[in-house]
């Protein structure tokens, strides 16, 4: 028998281990099975090259658990005393961060070798032994064992079979693992794509009202996954069944992208595209990522472009090393070719559709949009090839490209200063009546009521030369596409006007975080006769607030709507006729007071024109605080009774509430009095 001490320059390799090295204690199950499959692979092929002459016989690697154990055994090319020495024994740390150095580019060899994969073992036991036979002619079984200390024993031992047994000797804090689900679970995230044959116990089945274990093994992997195999060789119904294997419970997919590329780096995959429309986050970490088809992760950025980690499926490559930090992944000369040779990909099997087959394309976009939006938002080089087949959707549902829509619009939604206008919805049913408006002038209007569709409006003004785009509820008509500088004379003589806001203002109701501005417009007796429209641009602000971090100020702020008033409407001209009528007297000596005041007002501001404050007499100052207030209580009076009139006036009611019903802004008792209103007046 042989004793020693693991040859390491630090106290004690274990604590490193654990904390360094691995991030979660089940890997453990991962790195010694794959451990296994690699002996066994190494085995097959000296047999394919001659090197070995023996039977190969069957070489399913078994994992065991017992009461206090876990063993994993596999009949592969096994360990000489020489080799354990080697690849167990002589662990030359230097220090953590040495370590991570040395080893930075060649972990997957170390751990294809017994190396630092075997040494998982420890975060979950207090006693590791490994029985094993070289295959080599002659060779002597030898057993180690250690107990987690640098400390460790070889001694020569009696074993049939060449291969080798790991047997874990689980410790206190770890007992879950020896729970046959548990290991169950962690074999199938893990193993279940490794090329050699793993089995966990054996395959049970029901016998006389009960389950009982027959002699088959329970082999839980598919050594020949879809990705490893030619796309010729596979049909659509071959890709949707894989994609419901890793997906149980998702919709068919779209459609889907098969990866293989052998050089500048090895990589194959398959990547679907799934049916999403919203909760962007909740479908992210969909991509299973493999090296030798060993589980790595399903957090994939970094390898990955982030607008490409919403979609699912699966990607292998053995040149992204398994057991690195994030930060290292994302520097990683490979990891960055290997994210733009996907990148590449998507974009011409998108374009390769979008070619093909048009239609098929348009039928798609609704769903595939938000992966190209998400990609032309974050990849300038992914926009580029993307803007070429992007579509845009009108509000009848045809699709266009960019160019394609351009050319429709130039003629008839270029303003006064060579802008071309992109009019647009959000809401089919909540804006219908602005987008008939619209249609009736002549222009088209697109729908853009995606998750992404503020950004990237944003986005294309600032891409597009002299190009705007404008929601079709922003104005009245006339105004979205100013075609010449006519200037109109004012609706109504300035009197008026303050009578008509005030009449229509004062039956708006009060809405948290909404303010209403009245506006009186010439828009032709034939238009509606009141409309709500809402700015463009602080719209615009609250909606990038919801989405973008550092405009939150823009969240915080009211929202801003103009009710306007068509003063060429034959209802509100009976409005204005019905408040002469029946306000003109008690308001006759209030406008009278209120002028005196008015002009009592201009003369001390006059009297006051380039003063300092301290030469003017407090009489003056107190005069003008007085006149002040006393405008103020006339104004209030004169509002009371145009509000008085309003209330009585069904007309007024029934047109704010119209307005209000248009912009679904009209609920519960307000809504209840309007429907009640209406059957009264019909």
């Amino acid at each position: 028998m042989q004793k020693g001490n693991i040859g390491v320059t630090t106290e004690n390799i274990f604590p490193i281990i654990k904390k360094f090295l691995y991030s979660d204690h089940e890997i453990f199950l991962r790195e010694l099975v794959s451990n296994a499959v690699d002996a066994t692979q190494k085995l097959k092929t000296l047999a394919s090259i001659g090197d070995f002459k023996g039977e190969l016989g069957d070489l399913t690697v078994k994992v065991g658990v017992n009461k206090d154990t876990i063993t994993i055994s596999d009949r592969g090319i096994g360990l000489t005393a020489e080799e354990i020495d080697k690849y167990i024994n002589q662990i030359a740390f230097s220090g953590a961060n040495d370590f991570l150095e040395k080893y930075k580019n060649d972990a997957n060899a170390i751990i294809g070798h017994f190396g630092l994969g075997f040494y998982s073992a420890f975060m979950v036991s207090n006693k590791v032994e490994i029985v094993t036979k070289s295959y080599q002619e002659g060779a002597q079984a030898v057993k180690w064992t250690c107990d987690g200390s640098p400390e460790f024993t070889l001694e020569d031992i009696k074993k049939e079979d060449r291969g080798t047994d790991i047997i874990l000797y689980i410790d206190e804090e770890s007992k879950e693992f020896l729970e046959p689900n548990r290991i169950s679970s962690l074999l199938t995230k893990y193993c279940r794509f490794l090329p050699v044959a793993v089995a966990f116990g054996k395959k049970k089945e029901w016998k006389d009202g009960k389950e009982v274990e027959t002699d088959e093994d329970n082999v839980i992997n598919d050594t020949n996954p879809l990705w490893t195999r030619k796309p010729n060789e596979l049909k659509d119904e071959n890709y949707l069944k894989f994609y419901h294997d890793l997906y149980p419970m998702a919709d068919d997919p779209l459609f889907w992208i098969h990866l293989n590329v052998d050089y500048p780096f090895h990589l194959t995959g398959i990547l679907y595209f799934p049916k999403i429309k919203s909760n962007i986050d909740l479908h992210k970490n969909k991509i299973q990522l493999y090296c030798n088809q060993v589980y790595v992760t399903d957090s994939v950025e970094g390898i990955v472009p982030d607008f490409l980690t919403l979609l699912h499926g699966v990607i292998d490559s053995p040149d992204i090393p398994l057991n690195v930090s994030r930060s290292y992944l994302q520097s990683d000369s490979n990891v960055k070719k290997i994210s733009s040779y996907i990148s590449k990909k998507v974009s011409d099997r998108l374009q390769s559709i979008f070619k093909n087959d048009r239609k098929e394309f348009e039928e798609k976009w609704d769903d595939v949009k938000i992966f190209i939006n998400y990609g032309m938002l974050t990849e300038e080089d992914f926009y580029d090839k993307a803007s070429k087949f992007a579509l845009l959707k009108d509000t009848d549902s045809k699709y266009y490209t960019y160019e394609e829509y351009k050319t429709l619009i130039k003629d008839n939604q270029t303003d006064k200063d060579g802008n071309l206008i992109y009019l647009y919805a959000n809401q089919l049913d909540g804006q219908y009546g602005y987008i008939e408006a619209a249609k009736n002038k002549g222009y088209n209007v697109l729908l853009m009521d995606g998750q992404l569709d503020v950004a990237m409006i944003s986005m294309l003004e600032q891409k597009w030369e002299k190009s705007r785009f404008t929601r079709v509820d922003s104005d009245i008509i006339e105004h979205l596409i100013v075609k010449d500088d006519v200037k109109k004379e004012p609706a109504l003589e300035a009197g008026k006007q303050d009578v008509l806001s005030s009449v229509f203002r004062s039956q708006l109701p009060v809405i948290e975080k909404v303010e209403f501005s009245v506006v009186a417009q010439s828009l032709g007796e034939n238009n509606s006769p009141i409309l709500i429209t809402q700015s463009e641009y602080m719209r615009r602000m609250k909606e990038m607030a919801s989405i973008q971090a550092g405009m939150s100020f823009y969240g915080e702020m009211p929202d801003m709507f103009n009710l306007v008033v068509n003063v060429d409407h034959k209802l509100v001209k009976q409005v204005l006729e019905e408040e002469d009528k029946e306000c003109a007297a008690a308001l006759l000596p209030i406008e009278e007071e209120m002028n005196q005041l008015n002009i009592r007002h201009d003369e001390l501001h006059k009297q006051q024109e380039g003063k300092k404050a301290d030469e003017i007499p407090v009489a003056e100052k107190d005069e003008l605080s007085d006149i002040e207030k006393k405008i103020a209580e006339q104004k209030s009076k004169k509002e009371a009774i145009l509000g008085e009139y309003a209330g009585k006036n069904k007309v007024v009611r029934q047109l704010v509430d119209l307005a209000l019903l248009q912009n679904n802004m009209l609920k519960g008792e307000a809504l209840n009095n309007f429907v009640r209103r209406s059957i009264e007046m019909i």
